[in-house]
């Protein structure tokens, strides 16, 4: 009996860790105008500890004409561009199937771009500033201009998806704040499953121990 429920356990994991395999896409979900202080989603990558990424600059503050902290953040961000290095790639592999991402886009521009690669460096999508707002012409007060941007990963791209490539023909791309929501490898969900099945075995036990009452 133990035996059958670790199985239909494991079968059940496997099963939820599965991205769909239709309608493979990496598409804006959404668009929200910046604050400060920042209240998007907690950051996973927010570059005040070391950052899975090459390329580009990660600093704080403003150089003029070359790079501005985005509206919003404090600390360090991270920023690509000709004067910073470009292209800048930041490595997803460790995070498993990814759902979805964000982060803040500090000073929107035209030439800013963000491709998103499988694991052989092939472009799965691209999208510029001007697909975020427009005219893209990288104010850096307008909290349209400096929005927490959402991309949504479905299909087979949940699982190829491990890199992402920030590049920029003028100054600056600067971003901030990466939130990535990933999908629990196979082994995490087994082990969560497998938990709170031994905890309602063990509820079941202790109320069936509790109802057996012996009589004189």
């Amino acid at each position: 009996m133990r035996t059958m429920m670790i199985k239909l356990v494991l079968a059940s994991a496997a099963a939820m860790a599965l991205p769909a395999a239709a309608h493979a896409a990496v598409t804006i979900g959404s668009v929200t105008p910046g604050t400060s202080p920042y209240s998007g989603p907690t950051p996973t990558i927010d570059f005040e500890s070391p950052a899975p990424v090459s390329g580009g600059l990660v600093t704080t503050g403003n150089l003029n004409g070359v790079r501005a902290q985005p509206f919003g953040s404090t600390g360090n961000y991270w920023t690509v561009g000709p004067s910073d290095g470009s292209p800048g790639v930041m490595d997803l592999s460790s995070f498993g199937d990814i759902l979805n991402i964000s982060f803040l886009w500090g000073s929107v521009d035209s030439y800013n771009f963000i491709d998103f690669l499988d694991g052989d460096d092939n472009v799965i999508a691209t999208f510029s500033g001007s697909d975020i707002f427009n005219p893209a012409n990288g104010d850096q007060t307008n909290p349209n201009l400096n929005p927490v941007v959402r991309f949504d990963v479905t299909g087979e791209h949940v699982a190829s998806l491990t890199s992402l490539r920030l590049r920029s023909t003028s100054n600056a791309f600067e971003t901030d704040n990466f939130a990535i929501n990933a999908v629990p490898e196979p082994a995490t969900w087994a082990m969560m499953l497998l938990g709170f099945g031994a905890i309602g075995f063990g509820m079941r036990r202790r109320r069936s121990d509790t109802v057996r009452v012996r009589f004189a």
